[in-house]
Protein backbone atom coordinates (compact mmCIF):
# COMPACT_ATOMS: atom_id res chain seq x y z
CA UNK A 1 0.00 0.00 0.00
CA UNK A 2 1.47 3.47 -0.70
CA UNK A 3 0.37 5.87 1.56
CA UNK A 4 -1.51 4.96 4.68
CA UNK A 5 -4.53 7.77 6.01
CA UNK A 6 -3.88 9.42 8.79
CA UNK A 7 -6.06 11.81 10.93
CA UNK A 8 -4.26 14.69 8.95
CA UNK A 9 -4.11 13.09 5.47
CA UNK A 10 -7.57 11.53 4.88
CA UNK A 11 -9.59 14.00 3.40
CA UNK A 12 -6.87 14.64 0.65
CA UNK A 13 -6.47 10.94 0.13
CA UNK A 14 -10.44 10.11 0.56
CA UNK A 15 -11.27 12.59 -1.79
CA UNK A 16 -8.64 11.66 -4.58
CA UNK A 17 -9.62 7.59 -4.21
CA UNK A 18 -13.68 8.36 -3.79
CA UNK A 19 -14.58 7.21 -7.63
CA UNK A 20 -12.06 4.73 -7.84
CA UNK A 21 -13.35 2.82 -4.79
CA UNK A 22 -17.58 3.49 -5.27
CA UNK A 23 -16.09 1.87 -9.37
CA UNK A 24 -14.58 -0.74 -7.12
CA UNK A 25 -17.22 -1.41 -4.81
CA UNK A 26 -19.72 -1.45 -7.80
CA UNK A 27 -17.76 -4.27 -9.55
CA UNK A 28 -17.23 -5.98 -5.70
CA UNK A 29 -20.84 -6.28 -5.40
CA UNK A 30 -21.74 -7.71 -9.20
CA UNK A 31 -18.84 -10.45 -8.67
CA UNK A 32 -18.80 -11.12 -4.80
CA UNK A 33 -15.75 -13.50 -3.68
CA UNK A 34 -17.34 -15.92 -1.02
CA UNK A 35 -14.45 -15.39 0.99
CA UNK A 36 -14.95 -11.34 1.09
CA UNK A 37 -16.58 -11.68 4.83
CA UNK A 38 -13.26 -13.89 6.20
CA UNK A 39 -10.93 -11.45 4.01
CA UNK A 40 -12.34 -8.50 5.33
CA UNK A 41 -12.22 -9.50 8.62
CA UNK A 42 -8.63 -10.33 8.74
CA UNK A 43 -7.92 -6.48 6.77
CA UNK A 44 -9.72 -4.97 10.16
CA UNK A 45 -7.69 -6.99 11.88
CA UNK A 46 -4.57 -6.43 10.74
CA UNK A 47 -5.53 -2.33 10.75
CA UNK A 48 -6.51 -1.99 14.27
CA UNK A 49 -3.37 -3.83 15.46
CA UNK A 50 -1.77 -0.39 14.33
CA UNK A 51 -4.55 1.76 14.41
CA UNK A 52 -5.42 3.79 17.82
CA UNK A 53 -8.65 5.69 17.54
CA UNK A 54 -7.82 7.68 20.44
CA UNK A 55 -5.53 9.57 18.00
CA UNK A 56 -8.23 10.70 16.09
CA UNK A 57 -11.73 10.40 17.11
CA UNK A 58 -13.18 11.93 14.07
CA UNK A 59 -15.69 9.76 14.22
CA UNK A 60 -16.83 11.17 17.40
CA UNK A 61 -16.32 14.73 16.09
CA UNK A 62 -18.35 14.81 13.16
CA UNK A 63 -20.75 12.17 13.09
CA UNK A 64 -23.95 10.80 14.90
CA UNK A 65 -24.59 7.12 15.57
CA UNK A 66 -27.68 5.53 15.57
CA UNK A 67 -29.50 5.39 18.99
CA UNK A 68 -31.63 2.16 18.96
CA UNK A 69 -34.53 1.76 21.82
CA UNK A 70 -31.96 -0.48 23.58
CA UNK A 71 -29.23 2.10 23.52
CA UNK A 72 -31.62 4.96 24.81
CA UNK A 73 -33.55 2.88 27.52
CA UNK A 74 -29.64 1.76 28.69
CA UNK A 75 -27.69 4.97 28.27
CA UNK A 76 -30.90 6.54 30.19
CA UNK A 77 -30.99 4.04 33.07
CA UNK A 78 -27.07 4.73 33.47
CA UNK A 79 -27.47 8.30 34.16
CA UNK A 80 -30.77 7.57 36.05
CA UNK A 81 -32.78 9.90 33.95
CA UNK A 82 -36.11 8.71 32.11
CA UNK A 83 -36.11 8.02 28.12
CA UNK A 84 -38.30 11.18 27.72
CA UNK A 85 -35.87 12.94 29.05
CA UNK A 86 -32.47 11.47 27.50
CA UNK A 87 -35.08 11.58 23.83
CA UNK A 88 -34.99 15.15 24.60
CA UNK A 89 -31.69 16.21 25.96
CA UNK A 90 -29.43 14.48 23.30
CA UNK A 91 -30.99 13.15 20.73
CA UNK A 92 -33.29 13.91 17.56
CA UNK A 93 -34.54 12.10 14.71
CA UNK A 94 -33.24 12.63 11.12
CA UNK A 95 -34.46 12.76 8.04
CA UNK A 96 -34.54 8.79 8.41
CA UNK A 97 -36.50 8.89 11.11
CA UNK A 98 -33.86 7.57 13.10
CA UNK A 99 -32.49 8.81 16.64
CA UNK A 100 -29.27 10.50 16.69
CA UNK A 101 -27.36 13.56 18.71
CA UNK A 102 -28.45 16.65 18.13
CA UNK A 103 -24.92 18.42 18.02
CA UNK A 104 -21.69 17.38 16.89
CA UNK A 105 -19.19 16.55 18.40
CA UNK A 106 -20.69 13.85 20.52
CA UNK A 107 -21.38 15.11 23.66
CA UNK A 108 -20.26 12.04 25.50
CA UNK A 109 -16.76 12.55 23.92
CA UNK A 110 -14.25 13.77 26.04
CA UNK A 111 -12.35 16.14 24.12
CA UNK A 112 -9.03 16.41 25.94
CA UNK A 113 -7.66 12.81 25.38
CA UNK A 114 -10.41 11.46 22.65
CA UNK A 115 -12.14 9.33 24.90
CA UNK A 116 -15.74 8.56 25.60
CA UNK A 117 -17.71 8.82 28.85
CA UNK A 118 -19.60 6.10 28.06
CA UNK A 119 -17.49 3.42 26.37
CA UNK A 120 -18.93 0.75 28.53
CA UNK A 121 -22.54 1.38 27.29
CA UNK A 122 -22.05 3.33 24.19
CA UNK A 123 -24.20 2.72 21.14
CA UNK A 124 -24.46 -0.37 19.38
CA UNK A 125 -23.23 1.53 16.35
CA UNK A 126 -20.66 2.83 18.04
CA UNK A 127 -19.85 -0.64 18.95
CA UNK A 128 -19.92 -2.12 15.52
CA UNK A 129 -17.77 1.05 13.86
CA UNK A 130 -16.51 1.10 11.21
CA UNK A 131 -18.19 -1.71 10.48
CA UNK A 132 -15.41 -2.99 8.22
CA UNK A 133 -15.86 -6.74 9.94
CA UNK A 134 -19.50 -7.00 10.05
CA UNK A 135 -20.89 -10.85 8.01
CA UNK A 136 -22.71 -9.77 4.62
CA UNK A 137 -19.94 -6.79 4.70
CA UNK A 138 -20.86 -6.45 0.83
CA UNK A 139 -24.47 -5.36 1.95
CA UNK A 140 -22.41 -1.96 3.86
CA UNK A 141 -20.27 -1.08 0.68
CA UNK A 142 -22.51 2.55 1.06
CA UNK A 143 -21.80 3.20 4.10
CA UNK A 144 -18.20 1.90 4.28
CA UNK A 145 -17.66 4.42 0.94
CA UNK A 146 -18.92 7.20 3.90
CA UNK A 147 -16.76 6.05 6.48
CA UNK A 148 -13.37 6.02 3.99
CA UNK A 149 -14.12 10.00 4.51
CA UNK A 150 -14.82 9.68 7.91
CA UNK A 151 -12.31 6.99 8.99
CA UNK A 152 -8.63 7.04 8.50
CA UNK A 153 -8.67 2.96 9.38
CA UNK A 154 -11.44 2.28 7.24
CA UNK A 155 -9.42 3.94 4.55
CA UNK A 156 -6.45 1.57 4.81
CA UNK A 157 -8.63 -1.28 5.51
CA UNK A 158 -10.32 -0.47 1.78
CA UNK A 159 -7.03 0.36 0.02
CA UNK A 160 -5.18 -3.23 1.29
CA UNK A 161 -8.36 -4.98 -0.31
CA UNK A 162 -8.01 -3.37 -3.20
CA UNK A 163 -4.51 -4.66 -3.29
CA UNK A 164 -5.58 -7.79 -2.42
CA UNK A 165 -8.35 -8.28 -4.21
CA UNK A 166 -8.12 -6.67 -7.59
CA UNK A 167 -10.99 -6.67 -10.24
Amino acid sequence: MKTRATFDNLEELSNVKKAETKKYFSKLRKKTPKRLDLMMQDLHDEEFEKFDCLTCANCCKTTSPIFTDKDILRISKYFRIKEIDFISTYLQRDEDDFMVLKQAPCTFLDESDNTCTIYDIRPKACREYPHTNRKKFIQLTHLTLKNTEICPATYNIIEKLKEKLPL
